[in-house]
């Protein structure tokens, strides 16, 4: 996003960012763990895997190795530290109504233009961006979901993985017509996070494969 004499803090101000999605994604898997009624250990089991997820398979099918939580102990330390506040609280005072689904569209904005800007920077063409994106922000909810049993968000007609091409497009297209850098990934995260909270708030959905059989 932000390369080295483009701005005095671009390597803070991504890795800002990239902890704080961890931190919110942590919350929202510890939240999915909460509602099935989870010890600890598993609560925090599904906070890793919400949180790491989606960078840990990007880092591997771009052979970025090691992976970023094993080269960076703090995404560990920041899932489990996420995950363990999230089970205090929620044993003695309730989130208010819609606050993790905000803070998960935040997170979900900045991981996939993070994902986004890594593999548009490594040479990949435009459609493996786009997929290293939205692998980026949904996978750790994919895992999530699986362990506890459910179909995944993004098979969903939510609007969700859907936010994550739209704004991974957006990237790609203000990139391609030379934007300054330190401009168009945030326009790119602005346009995922509006679309997600569109959907949340107006209940956008995409249309659902019905089967019309013939009457007999």
């Amino acid at each position: 996003m932000y390369r080295e004499g483009t701005w005095v803090s671009a390597e803070v101000i991504l890795q800002s960012l990239d902890y704080f999605g961890i931190v919110v994604f942590a919350m929202a898997g510890a939240l999915r763990g909460e509602e099935k009624s989870l010890d600890l250990f598993g609560v925090l089991v599904f906070s890793i895997v919400t949180a790491t997820g989606g960078g840990t398979l990007r880092d591997l099918l771009m052979g970025n190795l090691p992976v970023n939580w094993v080269k960076d102990n703090a995404y560990i330390w920041l899932a489990l530290a996420g995950g363990t506040f999230t089970f205090m609280f929620t044993r003695f005072w309730r989130f208010p109504v819609g606050a993790l689904a905000v803070a998960d569209a935040i997170g979900l904005a900045v991981f996939t233009v993070l994902g986004a800007d890594q593999a548009a920077h490594m040479g990949f063409s435009p459609l493996i961006v786009i997929v290293t994106a939205v692998m980026t922000g949904c996978v750790g909810g994919v895992i999530r979901d699986l362990l506890a049993n459910e179909i995944p968000l993004i098979f969903h007609r939510e609007i969700y993985a859907t936010a994550a091409i739209v704004g991974a497009v957006v990237y790609l297209v203000l990139q391609a017509w030379g934007l300054d850098e330190r401009v168009f990934p945030w326009l790119a995260m602005l346009v995922v996070l509006m679309l997600r909270l569109a959907a949340l708030r107006w209940d956008l959905r995409l249309p659902r494969f019905m089967r019309t059989l013939p009457r007999a």
